[in-house]
């Protein structure tokens, strides 16, 4: 899951991205609403964080840029005002949430988690398919009920492919999700991530199929697959 902050406080931002890294997110930040306005249009994110005092372009015109391109990413409205109006002029211009300053770091967690579900296509904390479980607040998978060893990048690669089992996803989706700017990920090492977790799922009957030139699937074994189309290695 990537997220964009858009705060002006360095000391919060920062606070944030550290706290949202370790629990497995990747995590851009900017400063000001014309580089969040510049982001937005340029990439895609899974969980817009922002805050309405934004100098440059507020945060509400930012949002209402986002919704005027029709994008739907959730956004998280960070205030230090505690007024009504404008809780409801940001609700109705698209945001999804509201916090007010100051907040609890787990809260703001739960809130993220909870929007990016819904994102996602449901309300459910918990991935599964066949044999393979995902508590995605618990940030631990299971295997026929035993905890899988995964490293966080091999954590947030098997929530990926749970959340669209069956269906391609391709190694530049897997790039833009898992990794932040200035990161130097090449698809060499998205192809390392995907031969571990690989390794550590396939006796589950399930397997991670790479479709050449296209991308990777999360199948059972039982699933008809064209073996012309597929490699394993």
């Amino acid at each position: 899951m990537r997220i964009l902050i858009a705060e002006d406080n360095a000391v919060l931002a920062e606070g944030l991205s550290r706290s949202l890294r370790a629990a497995g997110y990747a995590v851009d930040v900017v400063e000001n609403g014309d580089a969040a306005d510049a982001a937005l249009t340029a990439q895609t994110f899974d969980l817009l964080i922002l805050d309405v005092g934004l100098p440059r372009l507020s945060g509400l015109d930012v949002l209402k840029r986002l919704r005027t391109r029709n994008s739907t990413v959730p956004v998280l409205i960070l205030t230090a005002a505690d007024g009504v109006e404008q809780r409801v002029k940001g609700l109705d211009l698209g945001a999804d949430d509201y916090m007010v300053k100051p907040f609890a770091l787990t809260e703001l967690e739960a809130r993220a988690r909870a929007l990016t579900r819904r994102a996602a296509g449901g309300a459910q904390t918990v991935l599964k398919h066949g044999p393979l479980t995902l508590d995605q607040v618990g940030h631990v998978a299971y295997l026929n009920d035993q905890a899988l060893d995964l490293s966080a990048r091999e954590l947030s690669l098997l929530e990926i492919l749970l959340q669209r089992p069956g269906r391609l996803v391709s190694k530049e989706q897997l790039v833009d999700r898992l990794c932040s700017w200035g990161e130097e990920v090449s698809y060499n090492a998205i192809e390392v991530y995907v031969h571990r977790l690989r390794r550590k799922i396939e006796v589950s009957g399930i397997r991670i199929v790479t479709v050449r030139g296209l991308g990777y699937s999360l199948e059972r074994l039982s699933d008809a697959v064209d073996a012309s189309a597929i490699a394993t290695g």
